[in-house]
């Protein structure tokens, strides 16, 4: 057996939220030699890794080859999340991404797909996050101001973005490079300007962290958003004498949180703290430490690459048959990474 095959049987399991007992029910097996599977100690005959992928919805032919992984399924992976979220959650939210690396993987593996732009590689012992931010919009040739339509940015630079409502919403974003494709799976049930930041953040893990390990990644990730999506030079006159009446403009000028333009103000040295801790009791007196107003009213940030992918697999003449082939996944899977194309309306 591939040694990637009982991991890959973990990993999906894991993605689709079920327990080792409830996959062996489903497949017909009893949980020992799962279990074995799973850790590469035994090998499934052909019956048993065929009863396995039908349980978990996937091609037995992928299941068994276990490729293209080109290292652990573990490894590299960012994520942002709030110190409350409970190991399950995280657990299978890591497990979703690694599952969506898998499909990836082969997908890209299938196709071409050469991307406008590309997502530079920085050391961040020698370059800092906020000019690591500031070489990205400019190799990116991205206009002075604020970023609009940040998700086509992203996308442009050939990062997989996946929006899911993942298992707590204490959980913003993963991210994680494969090979030369980055892949960051985001929380759906965000307001769209916590989305965005979370989409800088990982952008910030992904040019940031791709080598060794650093201090405190969390902190490049968060400096490099800041000055990526609130350029210092240019937000620096509007966060002085800054003022809750000023924020709702700021906030829907910049496309994010209220509490970012705080931070930002603060971090910028235009804010003391005894002025955001009087601004932060003011947000408490009024509820918006948890939901801000105004997030209903930005335009909205929805990944349109993999869509296009689907689109392109279906004008090409392939089906369902072909797409579980590619992906090692079965289209009726909830994991499945394409979409399923919507039929065209056509004119009478």
């Amino acid at each position: 057996m591939n040694s990637t095959t009982g991991e890959l049987i973990r990993v999906a399991r894991r993605a689709l939220g079920m327990t080792q007992e409830q996959l062996a029910v489903a497949a017909g097996l009893k949980q020992g030699p799962l279990s074995r599977y799973e850790t590469g100690a035994r090998e499934p005959d052909e019956a048993a890794l065929g009863a396995i992928a039908t349980a978990l919805q996937m091609n037995a032919k992928a299941l068994r080859d276990g490729s293209p992984f080109r290292a652990p399924l573990a490894v590299d992976a960012h994520m942002r999340r709030r110190a409350t979220t409970r190991v399950t959650d995280w657990t299978r939210s890591e497990s979703e991404l690694n599952f969506y690396r898998f499909q990836v993987s082969r997908l890209f593996d299938a196709i071409d797909m050469t991307p406008t732009l590309s997502v530079p590689s920085l050391d961040p012992m020698t370059t800092p996050a906020a000019e690591g931010a500031r070489l990205v919009r400019q190799q990116w040739k991205m206009p002075i101001g604020p970023v609009d339509q940040l998700m086509r940015w992203i996308e442009a630079a050939g990062i997989i973005v996946i929006l899911k409502e993942l298992p707590t919403p204490r959980i913003d974003g993963l991210s994680q490079w494969i090979g030369k494709v980055p892949v960051c799976l985001v929380n759906r049930s965000a307001p769209t300007d916590r989305l965005r930041w979370t989409l800088a953040h990982e952008l910030g893990h992904l040019v940031l962290h791709s080598g060794e390990a650093v201090t405190d990644p969390e902190q490049e990730a968060n400096e490099f958003a800041a000055e990526f999506l609130m350029p210092e030079t240019v937000i620096r006159p509007s966060l002085r004498n800054l003022t809750i009446d000023k924020l709702l403009p700021l906030k829907q000028q910049w496309g994010v949180s209220m509490q970012a333009l705080i931070q930002r103000a603060f971090g910028l040295h235009v804010m003391t703290s005894e002025e955001r801790t009087r601004m932060y009791k003011r947000f408490s007196a009024r509820g918006w430490r948890k939901r801000e107003p105004g997030s209903e009213s930005l335009a909205p940030e929805s990944p349109e690459l993999l869509i296009r992918v689907a689109h392109g697999l279906t004008a090409r003449g392939l089906d369902d048959t072909d797409i579980e082939q590619i992906t090692g996944v079965a289209c009726g899977n909830p994991l499945q990474i394409l979409p399923r194309p919507q039929p065209r309306l056509r004119a009478l």
